[in-house]
């Protein structure tokens, strides 16, 4: 069986001891104590366990460990920088844009590719972007409020 003895996450080499066929959620959240991102379908369907590999959105529930080792792996913990939120969970909390926030971490993350991507989204490239990711407290046009609001934030704060 073989053995993941290293991950890259969130911009640093990280240790691990875990059997390459785990969930990359699993050694997250067990092994690492990163609990940001969610346990919620296990089947890569709902979106709270939503991490960036290489910059793209991933379901960690389904990804193997073994598949994400060498890569660039980044979570919700990576966001908040020296005591200041990222602008995506500023934004969040302005837009009230959670409510019982077990999705938020998917959520945020989703939207943190987007506008990697796409720094000026229109409604519907938010939609887009989001699809797959599931609020069960029916937070969609706020969330999508959120992430129009994070990307003039960072607009704002490039530019001022």
């Amino acid at each position: 069986m073989a053995t993941v003895t290293q991950l890259h996450i969130n911009g640093a080499p990280c240790r691990v001891q875990a059997d390459a066929e785990r969930s990359l959620l699993q050694v997250l959240r067990h092994d690492l104590d990163l609990t940001g991102s969610k346990y919620g379908c296990g089947e890569g369907k709902c979106g709270a366990c939503t991490v960036l590999i290489d910059g793209q959105p991933t379901r960690s529930c389904i990804t193997q460990v073994g598949v994400a080792a060498g890569k660039q792996i980044q979570t919700i913990e990576s966001l908040e920088q020296n005591g200041r939120l990222h602008a995506l969970q500023q934004s969040f909390l302005e837009a009230d844009a959670l409510q019982c926030g077990y999705c938020t971490a998917g959520m945020i993350m989703a939207g943190l590719a987007l506008l990697k991507s796409n720094s000026n989204p229109a409604n519907q490239d938010v939609v887009q972007a989001l699809r797959g990711n599931i609020c069960r407290c029916g937070t969609y046009a706020r969330i999508v409020t959120a992430i129009k609001l994070a990307a003039r934030m960072l607009k704002e704060a490039h530019h001022g």
